[in-house]
C-alpha cells in the first residue's frame, strides 16, 4: 500500500494529473520564473559594464584630457552611457552658455541642471527591470496560494463522492494543489533578492555618478572664474 502511495505521488504525474485552472497557475508562474530571470541576468550584465564603464572614463577624465577632446570623443560614440554620456551632456550645455556669454552662475546653474537630468535618464534606463522583478516578487506567492486553495477545493469536492476517505484518496488531491504554491515561492524568492540586491547597486552607482557630477562642476567653476580673472 504504502508503496502504491509513494508512486502515485510522482510531482509530473500530479502535474498532469491537475485540474485545468491548477495547471495553467503553474504555467504562468512558470513563465514569471522564466522572466525573472532573464531580467536577473539583464541586470548583471547592465550594472557589471555600467560600472566598467563608469571606472574606465572617470580614469581618462581625471588624467588630464583636455574637455574639448573629452567631448568630441564622447561626440563621436552614439552608444555613450552612463558618465560618459552625462558628461556630454553637461559640458555641451556649458560650451554653449559660454558661447551666449552668460554669466558664471547661469553658466554653471545650466549646467547643474542639466547633469541632473542626465544622471535620471541614464540611472531610468539602468534600472530598467527592477518594477517587474518587484511585481513578480511580490504577485507571485498569492498567485500561487490561489492554484493552492483551487486544488484544496476541487479535492474536497472530490471526496463528497467517496464513501470512505483514506490518506490514498486525500493525498494527490493536496499535493497537487500544495504544487502551486511552491512554484509561486520558486518564482518569488529569487526575484525579492534581486530587486534589493540591484535597488541597492543602482544607488551605489547613482552615488558614484552624482559626486562625479559635483566634481565636475566644481572643476568647471574654477574654470571660469580663472578665465575670468585673467581677462580683467
Amino acid at each position: 500500500m504504502a508503496t502504491q502511495l509513494e508512486s502515485s505521488l510522482h510531482i509530473s504525474d500530479l502535474i498532469l494529473q491537475a485540474s485545468p485552472v491548477v495547471q495553467l497557475v503553474m504555467l504562468v508562474l512558470l513563465l514569471a520564473s522564466l522572466y525573472s530571470w532573464y531580467l536577473i541576468a539583464k541586470l548583471h550584465m547592465s550594472y557589471k559594464k555600467a560600472q566598467t564603464d563608469d571606472e574606465h572614463f572617470q580614469k581618462i577624465f581625471w588624467s588630464g584630457a583636455e574637455l574639448n577632446t573629452l567631448y568630441n570623443n564622447a561626440q563621436l560614440n552614439s552608444k555613450r552611457t552612463g558618465l560618459e554620456d552625462i558628461f556630454y551632456q553637461g559640458i555641451g550645455e556649458f560650451f554653449k552658455l559660454k558661447k551666449f556669454q552668460a554669466t558664471t552662475q547661469q553658466t554653471i546653474d545650466g549646467t547643474e541642471r542639466i547633469l541632473r537630468v542626465g544622471l535620471s535618464r541614464d540611472q531610468g534606463g539602468l534600472e530598467q527591470g527592477l518594477g517587474a522583478l518587484a511585481s513578480i516578487g511580490s504577485v507571485a506567492p498569492y498567485i500561487g496560494l490561489f492554484g493552492t486553495v483551487w486544488g484544496i477545493m476541487n479535492a474536497f469536492i472530490g471526496l463528497a463522492d467517496v464513501d470512505q476517505v483514506t490518506l490514498a484518496t486525500v493525498a494527490p488531491g493536496i499535493a497537487e494543489a500544495l504544487i502551486a504554491t511552491a512554484i509561486g515561492l520558486f518564482a518569488a524568492i529569487p526575484a525579492v533578492l534581486a530587486f534589493n540586491h540591484y535597488t541597492a547597486k543602482g544607488e551605489t552607482v547613482y552615488s558614484d555618478r552624482a559626486l562625479f557630477a559635483e566634481e565636475m562642476v566644481a572643476l568647471l567653476q574654477r574654470q571660469t572664474v580663472s578665465s575670468t580673472q585673467e581677462n580683467d
